[in-house]
């Protein structure tokens, strides 16, 4: 068993900002289920935005991410994190923080789709999230410690069910430990990996809020998943991103023959928000025609890009052809557990910041380079409040030994792969009620009810990430065929227009719940406006 203030699942910007907040009295561990760098945040390649060009202002990026969100978005909660955001960058900038400059010294700003303006801060062109985290990482205090290999999977509360006071985790060894805190941070990401083309970190399973389901807390918005038009495609398989960036720097999206398809479908062309990009590719793919990224305009493409070029080399496609061939993948969930603007669940003691957690910011599309500003903002409001909040909660029952019970048979979980495509086929970039009620009746058949009290302790950690991989599945597929409309990341091809007479600000939340006689409703959906 271990004590400690505060505890943070997860290493990326959300989770270090967080832990370089917090005050220097507070001991705190983080706990990654794998290598610390092996998250979203580190492969980010676009950068982070913020108004802080001479015509620029935060009241044009609050308006854009409304607008990229569907209005779907807590309006109150843009405004005060695009108010925030100059001074979030230039705080980092001047800790030493590295972003490109021009040969004045001002910060270089770049373009992204559904921005009006430039302003988006870069770091070694395409490497700003590996720069940030770097930077974060080697800015932690003597009272914070890092355990790397160490999954955890449950969230221990007290006996009134309330509050959350640990967490219950398998380490490298596959040996079972227990950690106590009087703060619990969820920064686990996202889910990405749910879906057979992504361009996500193999950390991306959805661990976050599986284990806020499972421990009661409330998680909004499920069905809003981004798919990033442009990931690179070889051989039948993506092999990573190929950054808004390209495209704020002049790149196009053509068919073999040279055939521009973006032109008629959006004022903005190729920089039309993702999900109407990634639809007009994903028209394409249906009839066998590959798309491509022509970046014969872009100059010095090699060093604007460094990463990408790279990448591009390692998987055998020559970018002096001009060339680069794209699909759309899982990128991005805007749905999560539902929290407050300082990252407060509706479990005392738990919280949840960054991709994992549902504040409103994004509505139902995220605006290009939010992700990693949002983190930031949340992070340090976060810290502020933890700083200030004495731990008051007591009243709470510890066991310093894992309870093991008894093994019992369980039914069968979907193999992953098969998940990931029945995800992909039928929870994917175009919807359908019929697409969304055969996948929702195929994922009933695997004994949701039996595995949601199955003895986690028993099992292995592969296991339990199949197991938190189809809660969320569960979770997400529920939500697409609740919601009747388009908006953002959903798109119903049988309801194809926005609902706002009657979904706007509407939300469908999901909580798992106990009933008087100790069993579960195992699956729950309440809409709440």
């Amino acid at each position: 068993m271990k004590q400690t203030d505060v505890i943070i699942i997860g290493s990326g910007i959300a989770s270090l900002q967080l832990a370089n907040k917090l005050t220097k009295t507070l001991n705190v561990i983080i706990l990654t289920k794998m290598e610390r760098n092996t998250c979203n945040s580190y492969l980010a390649q676009g950068g982070i935005a913020a108004a802080i060009g001479i015509n620029d202002d935060p009241y044009f990026h609050y308006l854009d991410t409304l607008e990229a969100g569907g209005h779907h978005n807590d309006a109150e909660a843009v405004l005060a994190m695009t108010k925030e955001a100059p001074d979030l960058i230039k705080g980092i900038w001047q800790a030493g923080c590295r972003f490109d400059e021009d040969q004045d010294g001002r910060l270089q700003l770049g373009l992204e789709a559904a921005h009006s303006k430039k302003r988006i801060v870069h770091s070694g062109g395409d490497a700003t999230g590996k720069h940030m985290v770097d930077f974060f990482s080697s800015n932690l205090g003597s009272n914070i410690s890092i355990e790397q290999s160490v999954y955890v999977y449950e969230l221990i509360l007290n006996d009134q069910m309330d509050t959350c006071i640990g967490v219950k985790a398998k380490t490298s060894d596959g040996e079972n430990e227990v950690y106590y805190a009087d703060h619990v941070v969820l920064a686990t990401g996202g889910c990405g990996q749910l879906y057979s083309f992504t361009s996500n970190a193999e950390t991306a399973t959805g661990d976050g809020m599986a284990l806020a389901y499972i421990a009661g807390a409330e998680l909004a918005d499920m069905e809003f998943i981004q798919f990033h038009p442009t990931l690179l495609y070889v051989n039948g398989s993506t092999r990573g991103l190929i950054s808004e960036a390209v495209r704020g720097e002049g790149a196009v999206l053509v068919t073999g023959e040279g055939q521009r398809i973006m032109g008629d479908i959006h004022p903005l062309m190729d920089l039309a928000p993702r999900h109407i990009v990634s639809q007009t590719i994903y028209e394409y793919l249906k009839k066998d025609i590959q798309i491509y990224l022509d970046i014969t305009e872009i100059e010095d493409f090699g060093i604007r890009f460094p990463t990408i070029s790279q990448l591009c080399a390692e998987n055998g496609v020559e970018i002096d052809k001009g060339l680069i061939p794209v699909v759309p993948g899982s990128h991005f969930i805007m749905g999560g557990v539902k929290t407050d603007l300082l990252g407060r669940t509706n479990i005392l003691g738990l919280y949840a910041i960054g991709e994992v957690a549902c504040t409103g910011i994004h509505g139902a599309n995220r605006l290009a380079s939010n992700s990693l500003l949002e983190g930031m903002f949340i992070g340090s409001r976060l810290a502020e409040w933890i700083n200030h909040t004495p731990a008051v909660y007591k009243n709470t029952k510890k066991s310093d030994a894992v309870k093991i019970e008894l093994y019992r048979p369980l039914g069968t979980l979907p193999e992953i792969e098969e998940l990931k495509r029945t995800m992909m086929d039928r929870t994917g970039i175009v919807r359908t009620r019929a697409m969304l009620t055969a996948q929702k009746e195929w994922l009933e058949q695997f004994s949701f009810d039996e595995w949601m009290d199955a003895p986690l302790e028993q099992m292995s950690a592969a296991e339990i990430k199949q197991f938190f991989m189809y809660i969320t599945a569960c979770l997400i597929t529920e939500s697409a065929l609740e919601r009747t409309e388009s908006r953002g990341g959903h798109f119903r091809d049988d309801f194809p227009n926005e609902d706002n007479a009657n979904w706007m600000k509407k939300r469908i939340v999901h909580q798992r719940k106990k009933v008087k006689d100790g069993k579960h409703e195992y699956y729950q959906t309440s809409l709440a406006t």
